[in-house]
């Protein structure tokens, strides 16, 4: 189990290696064939020669292999990994320290992931445990059926129709029915509330674990069937167990392993997903931040906030190849 775990974690930072590489050649690339960005930090105001120079030393722009196209700039990514290695993320285009923007964001985030790990959980054991149970029937084909349709309509899709069909008038419903400051009320906004977050993110948190359940509830259903099959059910059920202990012990419990890969699959979904719903609904999270952070072509905050998300994704795999290994053995030996 050491070797194993120690091959991953390698596997997980040559991993993360080659993310901040690529991340570092792409931003490198749309420098110098776009101009410094430090150029944002003037808005419509035209700078003087000292004062974009004075910006692009304060941002880490100023080398010159910014002005040469092709060039990789080796000499400022490494700069960059020992900075990151210190836990120095940089600073936006307004002077903030990157992580203090992440600390401020973070939580409104865990609390839409929060929401969409028991929607997607109750939906993908819930669904594809019925489908399973039932397979051929009515209830299976429609329940296939249902998650292929999911598949057809991306998050912001959902988002579009959510907020510029129901939401206006589901919230004037709530307001008028149950008031103004009604936590019914609050579901129903539109947008983002920082003074009732949870409320607030209940509806988005829905729509983001919805878009995700499919692939979900397909491998819990697959995953189940198999389980159906195998000699240990038809044992349970030939000792007359009641068919409830058999689905329960039997099905559910062995058939729950491919669950723990399902988890860092949907982790990296709903991160990505954040990033569209949080922008849309205009929720203060990494998602959020990261959407403003390329709209005002602030390169520093993407760049620092893309890092971190790769960071806590690689970290996430991590964690779910270590407790796959721990629940089937075979795997360590793979």
């Amino acid at each position: 189990m050491g070797r194993y775990i120690i091959r991953r974690v390698l596997l997980g930072a040559a991993t993360l290696l080659l993310v901040t590489f690529v991340l570092h050649l792409l931003t490198t690339f749309a420098i110098q064939l776009n101009g410094s960005p430090a150029l944002a930090f003037f808005g419509d105001r035209i700078p003087t020669d000292a004062q974009l120079a004075a910006v692009e030393e304060r941002y880490g722009l100023d080398d010159p292999c910014y002005d040469q196209t092709g060039n990789p700039c080796l000499g400022p990514y490494v700069e960059r990994l020992g900075a990151y290695a210190q836990g120095d993320f940089g600073t936006n285009l307004r002077g903030r320290e990157v992580t203090d923007i992440v600390a401020t964001a973070a939580p409104n985030t865990l609390k839409l992931f929060a929401i969409v790990t028991v929607t997607w959980f109750v939906l993908g054991m819930g669904l594809g445990s019925a489908a399973a149970r039932w397979r051929g029937r009515s209830a299976d084909h429609g329940i296939r059926m249902t998650s292929v349709l999911i598949d057809a309509f991306p998050i912001f899709v959902l988002l579009l129709v959510y907020r510029y069909v129901f939401a206006v008038p589901l919230s004037d419903w709530a307001r008028s029915t149950f008031g103004d400051d009604s936590m019914v009320a609050l579901w129903f906004r539109p947008s983002f509330d920082a003074d009732h977050p949870w409320a607030t993110v209940l509806v988005p948190g829905i729509l983001l674990g919805l878009a995700g359940s499919a692939a979900f509830i397909r491998l819990v259903r697959a995953s189940q069937l198999e389980s159906y099959a195998g000699e240990h059910v038809r044992t349970a059920r030939s000792r007359g167990l009641a068919e409830g202990h058999v689905v329960l012990h039997h099905v559910v419990r062995n058939s729950s392993v491919p669950v723990v890969t399902a988890v860092g699959l949907t982790f990296t979904e709903a991160l990505a997903g954040a990033v569209i719903t949080e922008g849309m609904m205009n929720i203060y999270g990494m998602g959020g931040v990261l959407w403003e952070a390329v709209r005002g072509n602030d390169v520093a905050l993407v760049v620092g906030i893309v890092t971190i998300l790769a960071i806590v994704t690689v970290v996430v795999m991590l964690v779910v190849d270590i407790a796959y290994a721990a629940l089937d053995p075979r795997i360590r030996y793979a």
